[in-house]
């Protein structure tokens, strides 16, 4: 495939790790392509089965989504909006992730293909996570409260701190990552990033 050939098409690219080559994908008029260094290939719309929109955040990048797409006879194929800038960056591209993914709904929607479209993490695994975390706040809550009822004002600011920013941020990912499915024409807010984001 060649850039040249079908330049209008949207394109998007991600590098997923710091060193290796990116992933370079094209959305053509019948298929979605994609290249990784020297190797390459091709996914007809109608041969896509299953999608899935997420928020996966990493130590260098807490605001990341993905999409997988499973098809027949091809690897998974997995989407970010950041890419690696640096050993020490990684790079917001949600506008253009965004407007790809959508894109790509669309031609999903226009090939009538029979396709699972899903969000969040797979159910089993939502809920296991789901129940080791209650028991981590519960634990976080009883330390807290032996500490205050010591009258140890520093651990258990401490304790209480580190409980709030753990509810936080893992409350935040069990929120966006509940199990579901949407429709192509409604894609689920949570699991994109923002429009105003760029």
């Amino acid at each position: 495939m060649s850039e040249e050939e079908g330049a209008d098409d949207p394109y998007y690219a991600f590098k997923p790790a710091l060193l290796g080559a990116p992933w370079e994908l094209w959305l053509r008029p019948e298929a979605l392509e994609w290249r990784v260094g020297y190797r390459s290939g091709r996914v007809p719309y109608d041969r896509i089965r299953r999608l899935r929109l997420s928020f996966r955040p990493i130590t260098m990048a807490s605001y990341r989504f993905l999409t997988e797409i499973w098809s027949d006879a091809n690897p998974r194929i997995t989407i970010a909006s950041t890419s690696w800038k640096s050993i020490m960056e990684q790079e917001r591209q949600d506008a253009a992730y965004r407007a790809f993914v959508a894109e790509l709904h669309r031609r999903i929607a226009a090939a009538r293909a029979h396709i699972r479209f899903q969000t969040g993490s797979p159910v089993v695994i939502y809920w296991l996570g789901a129940a080791i975390c209650v028991a981590a706040g519960f634990a976080l809550t009883i330390l807290t409260a032996r500490a205050l009822l010591a009258r140890e004002w520093a651990a258990a600011a401490l304790v209480g701190g580190f409980m709030g920013i753990f509810v936080w941020q893992i409350g935040t990912f069990f929120w966006r990552n509940q199990p579901g499915t949407y429709r192509p024409d409604a894609l689920p807010a949570h699991v994109l990033p923002t429009p105003t984001n760029s």
